[in-house]
C-alpha cells in the first residue's frame, strides 16, 4: 500500500480523511459544528478562512524573513536562478490566491455583519479594523506586488530601470503588509470589540 505521505496529494487527502474521522467521534453539542446548516456553514467557513490564511501570511513570511534574504546570497555567489525560476513563481502562485480566498471566506463570515464590521460598528470595532487592514494587504498583493513581481522576474517585458523600481515598490508593499499583518491578526483573534482585547 503507497505511504498517503508520499505525495503532496495524498498527505491533503489523508487531512481531510482526519477531520472527517473527528467530526464523527468527537461530540459537537447542540450548538456545535453540526447543529445545523449556519454552524456547519460558519464551520467550514471558519476553518477555510484559517487555513487559507496560514497559507497567505506564511508565505507572506516567508518572502520576507526567507526567501528576500536568501535571495542576497544566492545572488553573490550565482545561484538565484532557481529561486526566481522555479520557487518563486510558484510561491506567488499560492501566495495571491490564497489572500483572495482568505479574504473571500472572511467576508463570508462576517455575511449580515459586514457593513458592521467595515463601517466599525456595534461592537465590531476590532474585527472591522483587523478586516480593513487585510482588505489594505490583499490590495497590496494584487496591485502592487503581484504585477511588479512579474517584472522583475521577467513574466512581463520590463527594461533594467523599470525592473530597479518595481523591486522597490514590491518589497515596500510585501513589508508592509508584514508590519500590517501583526496588528491584523491580534485583532482578527481577539473578539469582537477592543474591550475583548482589553480583558473587559
Amino acid at each position: 500500500m503507497k505511504n498517503p505521505l508520499d505525495s503532496i496529494k495524498g498527505t491533503v487527502v489523508a487531512g481531510i480523511i482526519l477531520i472527517f474521522v473527528f467530526i464523527g467521534i468527537l461530540d459537537f453539542g447542540e450548538t456545535g459544528l453540526m447543529a445545523d446548516a449556519t454552524n456547519i456553514h460558519n464551520g467550514f467557513m471558519r476553518f477555510f478562512h484559517v487555513i487559507a490564511g496560514v497559507a497567505w501570511i506564511g508565505l507572506l513570511y516567508y518572502f520576507n524573513f526567507v526567501q528576500v534574504p536568501a535571495l542576497k546570497y544566492a545572488a553573490a555567489d550565482g545561484s538565484a536562478g532557481g529561486i526566481t525560476k522555479h520557487v518563486a513563481p510558484l510561491a506567488l502562485l499560492w501566495f495571491r490566491w490564497a489572500a483572495l480566498a482568505t479574504w473571500l471566506a472572511g467576508a463570508s463570515l462576517l455575511g449580515p455583519n459586514f457593513s458592521d464590521a467595515f463601517l466599525l460598528q456595534n461592537g465590531f470595532e476590532a474585527i472591522g479594523i483587523g478586516s480593513w487592514l487585510g482588505t489594505v494587504m490583499l490590495f497590496n498583493v494584487w496591485g502592487l506586488i503581484w504585477p511588479n513581481q512579474q517584472k522583475i522576474l521577467g513574466m512581463k517585458k520590463a527594461t533594467d530601470e523599470e525592473k530597479v523600481k518595481a523591486r522597490r515598490v514590491a518589497l515596500l508593499a510585501s513589508r508592509t503588509n508584514t508590519m500590517l499583518s501583526i496588528p491584523m491578526l491580534l485583532l482578527m483573534t481577539n473578539g469582537l470589540s477592543h474591550r475583548a482585547l482589553l480583558g473587559l
